[in-house]
Parts: C-alpha cells; structure tokens; sequence
C-alpha cells in the first residue's frame, strides 16, 4: 500500500513540478520580452568579473581535487575608473549614462556539494548583493533603473543618502522593517522600502540598492563603477558605440539589444529541447509507474489470497462448528470476507502511514524524476541579472491519493478474501468436525 499511494503522488509531483517550470519560463520569457523591446538603444558595459558573487574560484593555482573537499571562494571584483567611465560616456552618439556599482556582501555562507567519484567541493556565496546606482531624478523617471514592485514603504529618490531598499527576503536575515536601521560593510543604513524581486529564481534572490555614491565610500571604490548603462540617442548610433567600445576596452563586456534577443531565442531553444525531453521522461515515469502499480496490486491481491486460504486451512474445525450450530453458507462466507476486508483496511492504514512518511523517498528511487533526468533546468541572462527556472514540487500524499487508497484496500481485501470465502463455505461440517 505505501508503494500504491507514493507512486502516484511521485507522478503527480513530476507534472506539477513541470508544469510549474513551463508557466514560470513564458512568464520570465514574457517579462524579458517587455524588457528588451523596450531597451531598444540601451549597451549594456561591464567589467567581465565584477557579477560574479555566486560562484567563483580563487585567482591563481586551481585547488587540488585530489584533497578531497576543496574550497572556492570569492574571486577579487573588478572596477571601471573614473577616467574610463568619462571616456566612455563622452563617446558620440551617446544620450545618458546610467552608473552602477554591484558588490557582494561581507557575509558569505558556504555550501558543501557531492560531485562524481565520492568527491566533493565547497562553495562560497555572497550572502546578498549590493548595488549602488545614479539618483538621478530624470533617469529614474526616464529608466527602468530601479526596482518597481515596491511592497513596503517607498523607492529610492534623488538626494538620498545612507538608506536602502531590500528584497523581502533579506528582511527575514536582518530581522529588520521599514524604518530600522541595517550595517552594511560596517555603516548604519535606514530601511526606507521593501520590494519583491521579480522573474525567477526570485524566492533566492538577496540584494539591496543604495546611493552610488554611499556604495562607493563603504567598499572603497570611489569613482569606480562596475557597470554602466548606456542609452544612445537613436537605435541607429548603437552599432557604432558598441564598435568603439569594444576596440578600445577589450576587457569590458558588452550587451546590446541584439544581442539580448539572440540569448532569448537561444533559450528558448534549449528550454523547448529540454521540455521536450522532460515530456517524454513523464511519458516514462508514467509507464513505469503503471506498471509498479499493477505489480503492487497483483502482490497484495496474492498476499490476502494465500493469508486468507491459510485460515481457512487453519480454522476448518472451527467452520464446523459453525454450520453445526446452524451457519448457512452465506454466513461463513461473509465471515471470511469481512475478515479479509478488515485485515486489508489495517495493512492499507499502516501502508498510508508509511507512505505519508516515505513518499518523496520511496517515489525517487521508484521513478525517474522528469525536472532532473531531462535537464529542464534552463538559465538565461536577462538585463540584470541571471535568471534560473529550476522548480521541484514536494511529493505529498493527498486526501484524494488516501481515499483511493484505502478504497483500494478494501476492493482487494474482497478480492483476495473471495475465493477462500467461498471455499470455506463449502466445507461440510462432518468433514470439518474429522479435520485435525
């Protein structure tokens, strides 16, 4: 029985879990549409390392596997100047510059993952992410240069200094609201709004913004950014600054529309790729799990089959007795079949006990899992950062999953019970009185 109820709830955890990921994908793919079509003349610079706070490994030798667990942390961030930033918003064609200066957080957390080969390795994340940008009334008006879907108090406005906005989520690590204060790299700061991060992978998602200029006195980077956003004057004069750009800082990274677009179609690409297969692995799970629940139904049939001719072997004097004192085949019949039934009910509630318990275990190494053995784990860089859509559903037993399941055991408790039933009410009862 705890394998007849975890098996359906694996499968339906494998089609929440997919479908889950298909609506969170057209509705990032969606937002990300919006956002490019309207950035139509926005270049993206950045330094090539100055966002990768996630994941990163030490600069120098490569760590020595051979150790068995070794560590990675933080790689050293990288900056633009003053002058290069002067230089690059001077270029022609260019209308406004957006500046921001993206910093992980002093505090990490580490993070020990398994790897082929009984190896293993560990990771050190930045706890939060802090982005200083422009206040800049005219391009916060003009731009989407800020979070919007501010749930809590307000937005960052022109002339603030020594407050931030957060993600709801580092509410809960400070165990701070609107109005308290919060230390960043060792500077009180006030909490003046709370928002909501949008697109996926949202739910992990950990950073604050502040003034630029507050983000560059507290990490001492004055002057430095790590990344600018470049508006042109007309869509026309991107391809030119972008040709200039390159040429003369080839260590700086830069995003166009165009090429904002292409990595949308690519992932797109790879995320129809990859339903495809997690369909046809549901498909299979779905087959596999058919055929595990025949063979559990089969099983427990035979097991109340065999149990219950055992008693009937066993009690045949009983049974004797019974019609001696007047029983009428029905009765004895029925006798033997309210027992199957009811030794059925207690294996099938032990079972969904079990089950309730076992369920996520005994359905994963009882059914290939459609969101990992397909892949449907796509990543795509949208303008602000990377967005994952890796998604899991808990695998639950569900009122309907047990009223099934305890129906189930009654069904096969009467089928199983049935044919002894009806062999025991054929005894004679001078046969059964001689039986030893």
């Amino acid at each position: 029985m705890a394998i007849m109820v975890s098996v359906p709830a694996g499968i339906i955890a494998n089609q929440e879990a997919t479908q889950n990921i298909t609506e969170n994908f057209n509705t990032t793919v969606s937002n990300m549409q919006a956002e490019i079509n309207e950035t139509t003349t926005l270049i993206e610079v950045q330094t090539t390392s100055g966002r990768n706070f996630e994941f990163s490994m030490p600069s120098g030798t490569p760590p020595d596997m051979s150790s068995g667990t070794p560590s990675f942390g933080s790689r050293e961030v990288s900056y633009m100047n003053g002058t290069v930033v002067d230089e690059i918003s001077s270029i022609d064609g260019v209308k406004d510059v957006v500046k921001f200066l993206e910093a992980p957080s002093e505090e990490t957390n580490s993070e020990t993952i398994n790897a082929p080969g009984g190896r293993s390795f560990t990771i050190s994340r930045a706890v939060y992410t802090i982005t200083g940008v422009s206040l800049n009334s005219s391009l916060i008006d003009n731009y989407s240069i800020l979070p919007t879907n501010i749930t809590e108090g307000r937005p960052l406005q022109e002339g603030d200094s020594g407050v931030v906005i957060m993600t709801s989520n580092l509410t809960d690590y400070f165990g701070v609201a609107v109005g308290d204060k919060v230390e960043i790299y060792g500077e009180n700061f006030k909490v003046v709004g709370i928002y909501e991060p949008s697109g996926q992978g949202s739910t992990e998602a950990r950073a604050l913004y502040m003034n630029i200029t507050d983000a560059q006195t507290i990490t001492s980077n004055t002057g430095n950014v790590s990344r600018l956003d470049l508006y042109a004057e007309n869509a026309s004069d991107v391809n030119d600054i972008t040709d200039v750009i390159k040429v003369a800082y080839s260590d700086l990274t830069v995003t166009t529309y165009e090429d904002r677009l292409s990595n949308l179609e690519s992932m797109q690409e790879r995320y129809t790729e990859n339903l495809n297969n997690a369909q046809s692995t549901l498909s299979q799970t779905q087959t596999i799990a058919t055929q595990e629940i025949i063979i559990s139904v089969v099983a427990t049939s035979l097991i109340v089959l065999f149990m219950m001719l055992y008693t009937v072997r066993e009690r045949t004097k009983e049974i004797g007795t019974f019609k001696a004192i007047g029983f009428t085949n029905l009765n004895v019949m029925s006798q033997f079949l309210l027992e199957g039934v009811l030794l059925s009910l207690i294996a099938g509630a032990v079972g969904i006990a079990i089950g309730y318990v076992a369920a996520p275990t005994l359905s994963s190494l009882l059914l290939p899992s459609a969101s990992s053995s397909s892949g449907l784990r796509p990543t795509g860089a949208s303008m602000f950062g990377v967005t994952t859509f890796g998604q899991t559903s808990a695998v639950t037993l569900t009122p309907q999953l047990i009223l099934m399941a305890f129906g189930a055991a009654v069904l096969l408790g009467a089928l199983g019970s049935l044919y002894p039933a009806w062999r025991a009410a054929k005894i004679r009862p001078a046969e059964a009185m001689r039986y030893e």
